[in-house]
Formats: structure tokens, sequence, C-alpha cells
């Protein structure tokens, strides 16, 4: 789980990265500091939402019964294509310029992202909405330590289905590559299918002849389409799925029309409504604004009725 970066920020992102090599290159993140308490209200009456913005969207995940509907229902209606796509040859979930090979007779397998497509990580959210804080390397990685996360519900039996049927389950993770030993022993304690350590490719993880953009996979995708014929991917950011060149709300919208027709079939969606990509469109992809100034932004994104 790390904040997507755009192209216009590469570099500084890969200084970043020497800091901490699902996890995404970001600009740096503003240091979070002590708050008064969530409840706190302003003198006009609002609510001081600063440390509130993510309150509903984890309670959603964490107490909503939509939500467990939503991924269980996405996992089985997977599962219902798998067949399909072990039977024909030439199916392949990886986008043409990420398939520099030939996948027909390629052994078949799942790509998965791992933060809120595999592992739930909302305990960790909420303890940033208690504390009023914001993501940082450090906590995050505290949290990957404690391998606390608990499976996304209807992953396991997808993926043990998957696994049955001789397909082998990648984990291409922006979690950095110096998570991968906690983050392998929180999947398997969850029951997920590891079948060694090369499945875990982490953020940092080195592809020859390929220059990662930032946070993007699309290097690590390539590395896994040289072994693999990839019947499906699985993700909750629309980087999970190719190459985002444009983080704003247009280029966005036109990677989703492009490939309208790969979700439900090769690509399978997620819900996140606490992090993403959409979020940081919504100011210019500037985690050096303020924190007051980012929730302004997104304010002043909202469509609001006469």
């Amino acid at each position: 789980m790390r904040r997507p970066v755009s192209l216009s920020l590469t570099l500084l992102a890969t200084a970043v990265l020497g800091l901490s090599a699902c996890k995404r290159v970001e600009a740096p993140a503003e240091a979070a500091t002590p708050q008064a308490p969530a409840a706190a209200a302003k003198a006009d009456g609002a609510l001081d939402a600063t440390a509130n913005d993510n309150l509903n969207a984890v309670l959603w995940m964490q107490r909503a019964q939509e939500y467990r509907a939503i991924t269980e229902q996405t996992y089985r209606a997977a599962a219902d294509h798998l067949d399909v796509a072990l039977k024909e040859a030439h199916w392949d979930a990886l986008v043409p310029e990420e398939r520099g090979n030939e996948a027909k007779g390629l052994k078949p397998a799942v790509v998965l992202d791992v933060d809120e497509t595999v592992l739930d990580n909302s305990p960790y959210q909420a303890r940033l909405v208690r504390d009023g804080k914001e993501y940082d390397e450090l906590s995050w990685d505290q949290w990957v330590a404690e391998k606390k996360a608990k499976a996304i519900p209807g992953v396991v039996d997808f993926a043990k289905a998957a696994n049955a049927k001789g397909v082998t389950l990648l984990y291409i993770s922006n979690r950095a590559v110096h998570l991968k030993d906690a983050t392998l022993a929180n999947l398997r304690e969850q029951g997920l299918p590891v079948a060694d350590d090369s499945v875990f490719l982490g953020l940092g993880t080195v592809v020859e002849g390929c220059e990662q953009a930032g946070s993007e996979k699309n290097c690590r995708r390539r590395l896994a389409g040289q072994k693999y014929r990839v019947l499906m991917q699985f993700g909750d950011q629309l980087g999970d799925f190719v190459e985002v060149t444009a983080n704003t709300n247009d280029g966005r919208d036109a990677l989703l029309q492009q490939y309208h027709d790969w979700f439900g079939e090769r690509w399978w969606m997620l819900p996140n409504p606490t992090y993403g990509g959409f979020e940081p469109a919504q100011f210019n992809n500037d985690y050096a604004q303020s924190r007051q100034a980012r929730h302004d932004a997104k304010r002043a994104a909202l469509d609001y009725a006469p």
C-alpha cells in the first residue's frame, strides 16, 4: 500500500526509493504530526475533516456487508472464467506492450496485487484515523512486520481453486522488496498458495532491460510474462493492470475506456475507497502540498447538487 506517483514525479520518487525500495514509490509523505481529537469542531460547527477523510471508507471496508459481497462475488465470477482461460491457448491478460514473447505454451499463472486485493490493511488505516495521522513509511513497515493482515473475502477459495488446476499465483506488489519475508509469511498464514519466494515481485525488483517509471508495475508484469501465460490479473488500482502514463482524471478515464472489455474477463477489480491513484489525481499528484490544501482540492473536485 503506497501512494501512486505520476511520471512528473519520477525523479523525486527515485530518491524516495532509497529510503524504502503493494509498495508504490511516492512523493515524500508530509511528516505526520499529532492532531486534536477527530471530533473537534471548527468554530463554524463543521467538523475538522483533516483527520477524518478516511473514516467512512475504512468503516465501510470493515463493517459493510456490501463490501464483503462485492469481493466474494468478484472472486467467484473469476473462478467461473478460469477453465475458459485455461483452454484458450492464446488467452492472455497482459497488454500487448507488456507481452514481449509468445504466451502460447507457457505455464499458466494469475497475477494478484497484494494490498486491498489479497490482504486487508484496514486495521492499519483505522489506526491512522484514530490517531489523526497519515500514511508514512515507518508506520507502514511496522504494520507489515506484524503480519496481522487478514485475507480479503473470497480470495483464498479462488486462489486454492486456481492452484489445484496447476495455475501459479504471482504476487506483484508495491510493497518494497525488503518486506518480502513478512509478506509471504502473512500470505501463507492466511492460506494463500505460495509456490516459492520467486512468486513475490515487490517494488525494487530489478528487471533487466526495463526501466521502471516511478511505482509502475509494467516491468514486473513483463518479467512475469517471460515465464508464464497470465490468465488473469487482480487489483484495486488501474496501475495493477496497465501502466498509467497520465494520472489525471482524463488520463484515467481514457485508460478505463480503452480496456473496458478486459474487466470482468481478464482483469478483475476489487473495491478500495481508502487510497489510490484517484486521490492525487485531484491535486496534481503533489503530496508536497499541505494536508489541508489536498483536502480542499478534493472537496473542490466534488460535483454538487444544485
